[in-house]
């Protein structure tokens, strides 16, 4: 298959988007603030396109990151159809969040309902999308109807449950790509955040806006906002409470992660500096308001922050003996293995590259074969292997791309 054939990547796409919008590769590449080079060369099939560069050039285009990324897809199986068969109920079910009451729900006690939110959180942390998918809607359901019927403090730690069940919901949103439904939780997210009366809470929504802003390219505004965050929370930071320097550490990360996107290294490095600073105050496997903040969590950010600036071989030096605890949950090592294939492809490795999409495979299988960048990087292997392995013909069959 030659570059021109991968008619199934993010490169064909914008391709077509830039001819629609009667833009020359050296126009889009002004607009969108990203080299001649890039653009011609992710058209081409040569290089991945970066999550930064889609946003950039979504932008650019006037057009959404999930067009150029093909998103959601649907693998034409009874596991994809099983998969996605969550999101109708979902969708109803987030319309309806203000609703005080919902025929036949009957919801059971506070002590109850936080463990079935631990347990969905739980499937998040494994990345259980079908598991977690069937359980939510009727979760969130309950929570909505004990809000109305609750009073008090126990009204507010209801809407503290309901911002960890939105966060959850949002994985499955977002993981299937799903992005509008995905963006539309983040604001349920944000709104019972701050009706749980925590600030902490709020934080940890905060966190999730943030990565709103950075998806759709504002990644100066979302710099800003991440700044403004921080200085919320500042004043349970200097007392040393856990959870406040576990969303102190996250917002940094988010921050780094805004400035990599950014092409800005020395502000990226800043902010990582900063999370690693916090997380050696922080108890390994700490899982506050479950965004799974520590020193393992860090690392593996640091790899993917290097990735994001598109430096495969700074990615794959900062992977070197990098070891997971136990309690390191099951998405961030696959989310890790995904980005370190990212990093073997940019550092020139494809064989080691594929070697650790097959891990991401075992580790996170739901997540790997739905993840748009474990789609790109098969494509741009693919456009590279003119003996087309086995290896990678069978896992580009299993993520349901036709190669």
């Amino acid at each position: 298959m030659s570059a021109n054939e991968q008619v199934d990547s993010i490169g064909a796409r914008v391709k077509r988007a830039r001819f629609l919008a009667g833009m020359t590769q050296q126009r889009l590449a002004t607009d969108a603030l990203v080299s001649l080079s890039l653009v011609k060369a992710v058209e081409q099939g040569r290089v991945p396109a970066s999550p930064a560069f889609v946003a950039a050039v979504a932008r650019a285009l006037k057009t959404d990151s999930a067009y150029l990324l093909d998103l959601p897809q649907r693998a034409d199986d009874s596991e994809g159809h099983r998969v996605h068969a969550v999101i109708p109920d979902l969708r109803r079910e987030i319309a309806a969040y203000r609703m005080p009451s919902d025929d036949g729900v009957h919801p059971r006690s506070f002590s109850e309902i936080s463990e079935s939110v631990a347990k969905a959180s739980k499937l998040r942390h494994s990345v259980a999308l079908d598991s977690l998918g069937v359980e939510i809607p009727g979760l969130l359901s309950e929570i909505r109807v004990a809000i109305a019927e609750a009073t008090g403090n126990e009204r507010e730690r209801l809407f503290g449950l309901l911002a960890e069940a939105y966060a959850a919901a949002g994985q499955v949103a977002w993981k299937l790509g799903y992005a509008d439904l995905s963006s539309l939780i983040t604001d349920r997210l944000e709104w019972a955040a701050h009706q749980s009366q925590d600030p902490l809470a709020a934080a940890a929504a905060d966190f999730c806006v943030a990565g709103e802003l950075i998806i759709t390219a504002q990644w100066s505004t979302a710099l800003i906002f991440c700044e403004r965050a921080r200085g919320r929370i500042e004043d349970f930071v200097r007392t040393g409470d856990e959870a406040a320097l576990a969303m102190y550490g996250m917002l940094h990360l988010k921050s780094g992660l805004a400035a990599a996107r950014a092409g800005d290294t020395t502000t990226s490095d800043a902010h990582l500096t900063e999370a690693r600073s916090a997380a050696k105050r922080v108890r390994l496997g700490s899982d506050h308001y479950r965004l799974a903040f520590d020193e393992d969590n860090v690392n593996i950010w640091a790899v993917g922050l290097a990735v994001e600036r598109l430096d495969g071989t700074e990615a794959v030096k900062r992977a070197q003996g990098l070891r997971f605890s136990a309690s390191t949950p099951r998405e961030r090592i696959g989310h890790h293995w995904i980005d370190l294939a990212r990093a073997y492809q940019l550092h020139g490795d494809r064989e080691r590259a594929l070697s650790v999409l097959h891990k991401a495979r075992k580790t996170t299988p739901q997540q790997a074969r739905y993840n748009p960048q474990v789609r790109e990087t098969l494509l741009t292997l693919a456009a590279h292997d003119r003996r087309r392995s086995d290896s990678l013909s069978g896992f580009a069959r299993w993520a349901g791309i036709k190669l």
